[in-house]
């Protein structure tokens, strides 16, 4: 499965490349991406980062027809931050999706002991809360998306180490140093 991951690895740095650039090919190259891993983490019991990433198709469709209409006749729209009112929207909808992620996927293991009793379920229930939030914020070019990606990507490199997916930690390696440049880069335009 390696040829695999590394393919999706190579759509998604590209997909993030183009993210910090606020350039509308994050779609295409993320939905390339997005489709592999949705098979690669199915097959590895990683239920909830295959279920996130099915979402991410969705909304990497939604992000890309946002990005490409118009808010007036002549501006795309435009990066802002959150109200702190919006913070708030936030935060409530994280600990609602990650209870809710959490319960699924435990309901949906309950016959995997050796699922239920690890911590794979809570750290894979936490990293999707967590992806959920940064893609929802990104599709509406919402600074601090910037925020949630850095935070899932420093949680995803141990998990992915520890699962065996070199490729895939590495591509959180390299997501974590584009989150960064793409944070600051989002900052100039605001």
């Amino acid at each position: 499965m390696n040829y695999l991951e590394i393919t999706a690895v190579i759509f998604g740095i590209a997909s993030v490349w183009y993210a910090r650039k606020e350039d509308i090919k994050v779609f295409p190259f993320g939905i390339l991406s997005v489709l592999i891993f949705i098979y690669i983490f199915f097959v590895g019991k990683m239920y909830a980062n295959a279920g996130i990433n099915a979402v991410y198709f969705l909304t990497n469709m939604y992000g890309w027809y946002n990005w490409s209409r118009k808010s007036d006749d002549e501006h795309v729209v435009k990066i802002t931050r959150n109200t702190p009112r919006q913070n708030l929207l936030v935060i409530l909808f994280a600990v609602v999706f990650y209870a809710a992620v959490l319960f699924l996927l435990r309901w949906y293991n309950r016959a995997d002991i050796e699922y239920i009793n690890s911590s794979k379920s809570w750290m894979d229930a936490l990293n999707s809360t967590i992806f959920m939030c940064a893609t929802i914020l990104m599709t509406v070019k919402k600074l601090e998306n910037w925020h949630f990606w850095l935070l899932g990507n420093v949680i995803s490199i141990p998990i992915f180490l520890v699962q065996g997916y070199y490729f895939v930690a590495f591509q959180y390696s390299v997501f974590l140093i584009l989150a960064i440049s793409g944070l600051k880069e989002w900052k100039k335009k605001v």
